[in-house]
Order: C-alpha cells, then sequence, then structure tokens
C-alpha cells in the first residue's frame, strides 16, 4: 500500500460527461491505498481462507430474479463487424458458469492470470474481500484524488491520451466494439504493474478494469439515454437496485464511444451485477498497513 496525505484536490470535469460536474474543490484526510488492483493471486488466498463464493457463483434466487439463467456473469464478446452503439447486447452476453476462476464462461479459467485484476466482483465481493483484509473500499473522492497523483489534468499523466503515441493504460484502441488494435498490447485485462504508476506510485488506476466505491451515484436529469459507456447504458428511469460508483475506465473504454479513462470519470453501476471488467482496490484509513 501506499501513504497518501491529506489534501484538497480539484475534483471533477467540465469537458466530457454530465455526472462529472461540476469541478470543485474536494478535502480528503490521508490514507493508504493498494498499489493495484486486488489480483486473482489475493481473490485466489482470500476465498481460500475463507470459502467464500461470489454473487456470479450463486444461483439467483427466482423470487427476486425471475427468469434469470443459472448461476454465471456478464462476459464482453467482440461482435465481428459495426453494430447499434445504443444496444449494449450487441457485446455484453450473460455466460452460464462465468466468474472470477472462469473470467470467459465455464471451461474457462484463470491459469497464468495470478497478477491480472480479478474481475466478475459484485459491490459485496468487494466488500467482503476489503473487511477480511481489514481494509475498506473507497469513496469516490478518495480514489479520485489517488488517481490524479497530484496533478490537475484530464488524464492521470497530463493534458494528452497517447503522448507522443505511447500507450500508457489498458483501453481500447480502435473503432468500439469489433476493432482492437490492440497497441497497449493487451486484448482484455493486463497484468496490474503493465504500465508506469502514478506519481503516488499507484499502477492502474486508469483503464484495465473499473474499480468499486461505496458511494452511491445520482445521475443528472439531463443524462437520460445514453452517455457512450462500454457498461452499458442509462434509461434515465429509476434504478431497480442499489448503485455504487465505479471509477477509472477499463480495457474497453474507447475514444470512439466510452471516454472514461480520466480521474474524473464516473459510472452509476447496479450493486448485483458483476462483468469481465470490473474489479476493486482498498484502503485503510487512519493506520498503516
Amino acid at each position: 500500500m501506499r501513504r497518501l496525505p491529506g489534501a484538497d484536490f480539484v475534483m471533477g470535469s467540465e469537458r466530457f460527461y454530465p455526472e462529472e460536474r461540476p469541478r470543485r474543490c474536494v478535502r480528503v484526510e490521508g490514507f493508504w491505498i493498494d498499489e493495484t488492483p486486488v489480483t486473482n493471486r489475493e481473490f485466489a488466498a482470500f476465498v481460500a481462507a475463507t470459502g467464500y463464493r461470489t454473487f456470479a457463483e450463486i444461483p439467483p434466487d427466482p423470487a427476486l430474479y425471475p427468469g434469470m439463467p443459472p448461476a454465471g456473469s456478464l462476459v464482453f464478446l467482440r461482435p465481428q463487424g459495426p453494430v447499434d452503439l445504443n444496444d449494449f447486447s450487441q457485446w455484453w452476453h450473460f455466460q452460464f458458469g462465468a466468474n472470477w476462476q472462469q473470467p470467459l464462461g465455464e471451461g474457462s479459467s484463470i491459469v497464468g492470470l495470478d497478477d491480472h485484476p480479478v474481475v466478475h466482483i459484485a459491490y459485496a465481493d468487494a466488500e467482503a474481500y476489503a473487511a477480511w483484509a481489514g481494509k475498506s473500499l473507497p469513496t469516490e473522492a478518495e480514489w479520485e484524488y489517488a488517481a490524479r497523483g497530484g496533478l490537475d489534468t484530464e488524464f492521470a499523466w497530463g493534458e494528452e491520451l497517447a503522448p507522443e503515441g505511447r500507450m500508457l493504460a489498458n483501453y481500447w484502441q480502435g473503432e468500439f466494439p469489433h476493432e482492437n488494435r490492440m497497441l497497449d498490447g493487451w486484448e482484455r485485462t493486463s497484468p496490474v504493474r503493465a504500465f508506469p504508476a502514478n506519481a503516488f506510485g499507484l499502477y492502474d488506476m486508469i483503464g484495465n478494469v473499473w474499480e468499486w466505491t461505496c458511494d452511491g451515484c445520482a445521475l443528472p436529469t439531463e443524462e437520460k439515454k445514453h452517455s457512450g459507456s462500454c457498461c452499458g447504458q442509462h434509461s434515465g428511469d429509476p434504478p431497480r437496485i442499489d448503485q455504487k460508483v465505479l471509477k477509472g475506465g477499463s480495457h474497453l473504454c474507447a475514444p470512439n464511444y466510452c471516454q472514461r479513462y480520466r480521474p474524473a470519470a464516473r459510472y452509476a453501476h447496479p450493486i448485483d451485477t458483476s462483468t469481465s471488467h470490473i474489479g476493486f482496490r482498498c484502503i485503510l484509513r487512519d493506520a498503516a498497513p
């Protein structure tokens, strides 16, 4: 973990999506934060110690989720050609057996992926791990402060996404969702230290996997239908279940569709929904690790 001192910082952005506004000065107190997202190796140690089963591994209660298939999770599957970007069912598919140990569905595995971020993590799973580790999930402000690394810029490293053509994070290059040029070297997740750390010594604060925070998320009324997120789309209707803020974007965020590979970016996600691009990291307040 890394110790971050308390500070005032400017949170939010006026340049991209409505939910990021307004830019405002926010105070956070000092805390420790994991250098990387929680990895498959780390999550496996938690499961071995506790016997924990994740949300995606437990068949849904028919009374709460009528018509739902057996246990599984949402997996990104790249379509063969251009599709309607307003229809996220063109790339998100519920896969039987998909969970943190089988990230692509039944028969897949995490062999060789020990140092990749754990995925298919619902909010309760992240909370359970954090409690076991004696830690907590960060607030949105704590997470954004950490991601900025002391800078007040649109990206975690400056004002350019790829300065001099350098890939500084795992995000989508090409036309989402059908063309992935993989200029960063990865089609899906990447090992947690594959890209440079920010000025606070933290890795993967941008891209790779979305990360849970403990804050709820109220979206502005003007955002009615679609703001271009690789996670799906907002209907404008009241959510059927509680939502929490995801931060950081993922390997599916793309310049032509979801430009959420930025510290200010935020997304409201249902706490009962896991996917192949959502993970987390933990913090520790008021104590050394």
